[in-house]
């Protein structure tokens, strides 16, 4: 998995959204982050320190591509307003999916 910086992850993200155009899909996951990338310690081991702030962890998976980028709390607003953007022009292309037709009862 390839840690971006934001801009770069976003860029790579639209790259990702034109290729699963014709066929395959992109799943994203968000996840909270306190910049540890360490396992917490065993019972009688000092503990990790607290966090001073939380971060979010981004990650993005098609087909064999993955990319990550962590965004800090100060860079949320800006990152969101560029990731809804970014959706907004990638997401026309998406199925309509077919409803089952249901037998209504004539009384």
């Amino acid at each position: 998995m390839v840690l971006l910086e934001n801009d770069a992850f976003l860029t790579e993200l639209t790259k990702m959204f034109q290729k699963s155009r014709t066929t395959g899909s992109v799943s994203m996951t968000f996840k909270r982050h306190d910049g540890h990338n360490k396992p917490t310690p065993r019972a009688g081991r000092p503990p990790l320190p607290e966090p001073t702030e939380y971060m979010c962890l981004i990650r993005a998976k098609s087909r064999t591509k993955k990319i990550a980028t962590v965004v800090h709390q100060r860079d949320i607003n800006k990152f969101q307003v560029a990731y809804s953007s970014l959706l907004k022009g990638n997401l026309d292309g998406l199925k309509k999916l077919k409803k089952p037709k249901t037998k209504t009862k004539a009384e």
